[in-house]
């Protein structure tokens, strides 16, 4: 049972400066909720119950939204307005939240490699990047689908999607041997290639399940692209010397972390809703 879920929520968010000057780019709302508590849900929906949050320097809104507003309850308290806050209620009472910081932006592994204080290091944990934005209108959300596959497996897992070869330089990219249908054993995995250098066009987006054993592997983990500590060298070694398995998931992602993305998933779920 996966019952605690990683958020690394530490970066700047340069990609939408000037907004990101005072607010986390995981409080940028797709209509009227934050990214951050889309990832939350999907989790919570995974059956995780302990949310461990990264933040950084001014990031405080993050803890702020999974906490009681005494002052907001109090002034909507028995008006029509009382029943937005029915979701993230149910998240604050179904869930216990935990922080700490990233001092310094050192990568994705550093991130994670933090978290281990909030995580253990004797359990396996999901890992979710809050500006991807994940769903799956027809089923089972994302992670869900991941913690099913681990219950089979046992193993490292990371969400993969086709792209385009001109963009697998925005990605960390996989190639491996299909085991079953949209299940691949890794055998190579590389941080953002050249699309002439890259193993294939299976890209690696904002969802994983990651075993303990990670944290040791990151600490003999030399930097590497960008001179930052990636998960994608140490899931390598991971998986030479075990195994990782990568997920063709089902469902829609968005990129929320560029604007494009961002623009694309406001759009689709107001869509959604005037449809309903």
């Amino acid at each position: 049972m996966i019952s605690k879920c990683l958020f690394p929520a530490a970066g700047y968010g340069t990609r939408f400066l000037p907004a990101t000057k005072a607010m986390p780019k995981e409080m940028l709302p797709i209509l009227t909720k934050p990214l951050i508590q889309y990832g939350v849900e999907e989790a919570y929906e995974a059956g995780c119950n302990v949310m461990a949050i990264i933040t950084g320097r001014g990031k405080r809104a993050i803890t702020d939204h999974f906490d009681i507003s005494y002052e907001l309850e109090h002034q909507i308290k028995g008006s029509a307005k009382e029943s937005l806050l029915t979701d993230i209620r149910k998240l604050i009472n179904s869930c216990t939240f935990t922080y700490t910081r990233q001092n310094e932006m050192k990568g994705l592994g550093d991130a994670i490699y933090k978290g281990k204080a909030l995580v253990g290091d004797n359990e396996p944990f999901a890992v979710i990047l809050a500006d991807d934005l994940c769903i799956n209108p027809n089923g089972i959300g994302v992670l869900r689908q991941m913690i099913e596959l681990y219950n089979k497996y046992r193993c490292s897992i990371v969400a993969i999607m086709e792209v385009d070869k001109k963009e697998v330089h925005k990605y960390g990219v996989i190639a491996g041997r299909e085991i079953e249908d949209g299940v691949f054993l890794v055998d190579d995995m590389v941080e953002k290639p050249e699309s002439d250098k890259a193993p294939s066009n299976l890209a690696i987006i904002g969802r994983y399940i990651l075993t303990p054993d990670i944290f040791k592997l990151i600490e003999s983990t030399p930097a590497g692209k960008n001179g930052e500590l990636q998960i994608t060298d140490a899931l390598l070694t991971q998986a030479k010397e075990g195994m990782v398995l990568g997920y063709k998931f089902e469902g829609k992602r968005f990129d929320c972390g560029s604007v494009d993305g961002f623009v694309e998933a406001t759009n689709y779920f107001y869509q959604n809703e005037t449809n309903r």
